[in-house]
């Protein structure tokens, strides 16, 4: 799974400029900063210059770079598992505050050879939501932004279609899901 980093491409040159000279240095980079969302995720760069990112930006970046060393057996994916208070302890008080066991989120990683791989942050791991997973597709880097969120909110309207006991909207469940993003992203 590891590589040298080869490639005189932008992101390879720029992580080679950190000092990072091999696959895993670079993402082990990556999973040691902060989690916090991007100001501008169509930009490659913005997990380098701004020092954070989400699982969209940081796999996505770490996509690229495998792809400009000729690696395309990393596979970028967007799962979609039951976040609960299990899994992310720090939404217990907004689950329990909607009524709600768990709900369905979007989370993005790499694959190779079959074996899921979580660069996302120092604690998160996929034990936290490798066992929740209700459905796996792989995306392209550019795809982590419109198209996730389209895809997501699409997989919610179904899910409430799926629950008619769940008393929200598509809109309130969204913003239920925000305060629960907003809950990971303070702890």
């Amino acid at each position: 799974m590891n590589f040298d980093i080869q490639s005189d491409k932008i992101i390879s040159e720029s992580f080679l400029n950190t000092g990072k000279t091999t696959f895993l240095e670079a993402a082990h980079f990556v999973q040691n900063m902060d989690y916090k969302r991007n100001l501008d995720k169509n930009n490659m760069l913005a997990v380098l210059n701004d020092n954070f990112g989400t699982c969209s930006t940081k796999h996505a970046l770490l996509k690229r770079l495998a792809d400009e060393n000729q690696k395309f057996d990393f596979q970028l994916i967007l799962g979609i598992f039951k976040m609960n208070a299990d899994n992310a302890p720090q939404i217990k008080e907004v689950l329990e505050q909607h009524q709600l066991d768990y709900i369905p989120e979007a989370h993005n990683y790499l694959k190779w050879n079959h074996q899921i791989l979580d660069f996302t942050s120092r604690t998160w791991r996929k034990e936290n939501f490798e066992s929740q997973l209700l459905k796996e597709i792989e995306i392209q880097p550019e795809q982590i932004t419109d198209f996730k969120v389209k895809y997501h909110q699409n997989f919610l309207e179904d899910w409430l279609d799926q629950h008619p006991e769940i008393p929200y909207s598509i809109d309130e469940i969204w913003k239920i899901r925000e305060d629960c993003i907003l809950a990971l992203s303070r702890g």
